[in-house]
C-alpha cells in the first residue's frame, strides 16, 4: 500500500517516524514552503522535511494545493491512501478523491467534540477534565468525517497545551499507525459522527490570550495553561503604557484581597491578584521584550501598579 504523508510540525514528524518504523511505503511527503521563524526570523524547513530527504522520500512544498500540475503529480505517484497530521492547508476536493482508500486525519480531541485548528488550547481554557485523539476519514467538510478510532487521554492539573500535546501526539502516532494497518485490512467500521455534540475550537490569536481579572480565579488559570506556549496569557500593567506582562505559570488561590479586580496584592517574594472569585497567584512571569523569570526576582527589579487593567 502506497502511502502519502501530509504534516508540517514536530508532531507530524513523530507519526511518520512511526509509520516508517513499521514498514509502511511513503510514497511522498506533501509540507508546508520553508518560513521564516524565531527571533532572528531565520528561514526553516518544516520538520518533516530533512527526515524524507534523509530516507530518499520525495518532498512536495506547494504554496497551495489547489494547483492541477500538483495534483497530476500526486496522482502519478499511484497513492492507495493520504495520511494528514497537522498539514496547515484544508485538502481541496481534487486531492481528496485520489487515493481509492481515502484520506486519514489524526485529530487532537474525541470528535465530535473541538474540531477545528486548536481543540487541546480549548479544551483546556474551557476546563475539560479529559480530552483524546480521533483517527477520522476526511471529508471536505473540516474534521467532520467519520470516525476510525479514537484513545482517551486525562487533562492533568498542571497540563498545558504543550505538555498535554506531548502525551497526545505519543498516543495519536501509535493509533494513526494501528489504523492504517487496520483500515488496509478492512478490519474497522466507520461511525459516522454526532452532529448534535459538535463543538469547536477556533484557531488561536494573540489578544485571545488577554487575561479578564472580572473572571474567576479558575476560569484565568486555565487560559494561563490553555495558551502556554502559544500565544501566551498576558495582562495589562497600565493604560497609558500598554506594557503587557505575560504570564507563564499561575495558580488559583483561596484569599481575600480587598478591591476591584485585577488589585494586586504582594506577600514577601509572591504575587497575588484579584479575581471575580477567589484569586490568582503568579508565578512565573515575562516582562515585556525581557527574558521569563520567577515572581520573586520579578518583584525585585520592576515596579508594579496597584491593579492590572481588565
Amino acid at each position: 500500500m502506497k502511502i502519502i504523508f501530509m504534516g508540517s510540525t514536530e508532531g507530524s514528524l513523530f507519526c511518520l517516524k512511526e509509520l516508517c518504523r513499521r514498514g509502511f511505503d511513503i510514497a511522498a511527503v506533501v509540507t508546508q514552503t520553508d518560513k521564516p521563524a524565531g527571533r532572528g526570523m531565520k528561514v526553516s524547513a518544516p520538520p518533516v522535511k530533512a527526515y524524507a530527504a534523509e530516507n530518499n522520500i520525495p518532498v512536495f512544498q506547494p504554496e497551495t494545493l489547489k494547483d492541477d500540475a500538483l495534483v497530476s503529480q500526486l496522482a502519478a505517484l499511484s497513492p492507495d491512501l493520504i495520511v494528514v497530521v497537522a498539514y496547515g492547508k484544508i485538502l481541496p476536493e481534487s486531492v481528496l478523491k485520489l487515493p481509492p482508500k481515502g484520506c486519514i486525519n489524526l485529530h487532537a480531541s474525541l470528535l465530535p467534540k473541538y474540531r477545528g485548528a486548536a481543540p487541546v488550547n480549548w479544551a483546556i481554557i474551557n476546563g475539560e477534565k479529559e480530552t483524546g485523539i480521533t483517527t477520522q476519514l476526511m471529508v471536505k467538510k473540516l474534521d467532520a468525517g467519520d470516525i476510525l478510532m479514537q484513545e482517551k487521554e486525562t487533562i492533568t492539573e498542571n497540563d498545558t497545551t504543550g505538555t498535554l500535546l506531548e502525551k497526545l501526539i505519543i498516543k495519536g502516532a501509535i493509533l494513526l499507525a494501528d489504523t492504517v494497518k487496520l483500515w488496509d485490512e478492512r478490519k474497522i467500521n466507520p461511525v459516522p459522527q454526532d452532529e448534535s455534540l459538535v463543538t469547536f475550537s477556533p484557531i488561536m490569536k494573540k489578544e485571545d490570550g488577554k487575561i479578564d481579572w472580572n473572571k474567576n480565579a479558575n476560569d484565568i488559570v486555565n487560559l494561563v495553561r490553555g495558551t502556554n506556549p502559544w500565544p501566551g496569557a498576558y495582562t495589562e500593567l497600565g493604560l497609558e503604557t500598554g506594557e503587557k506582562l505575560k504570564i507563564w505559570m499561575a495558580v488559583s488561590a483561596q484569599i481575600d484581597i480587598a478591591g476591584e479586580p485585577g488589585k494586586i496584592s504582594i506577600d514577601k517574594e509572591r504575587l497575588f491578584v484579584k479575581a471575580s472569585s477567589g484569586a490568582v497567584e503568579l508565578i512565573e512571569v515575562q516582562p515585556e521584550n525581557k527574558r521569563r523569570m520567577i515572581v520573586s526576582e520579578y518583584l525585585r527589579g520592576y515596579k508594579l501598579p496597584a491593579r492590572f487593567n481588565s
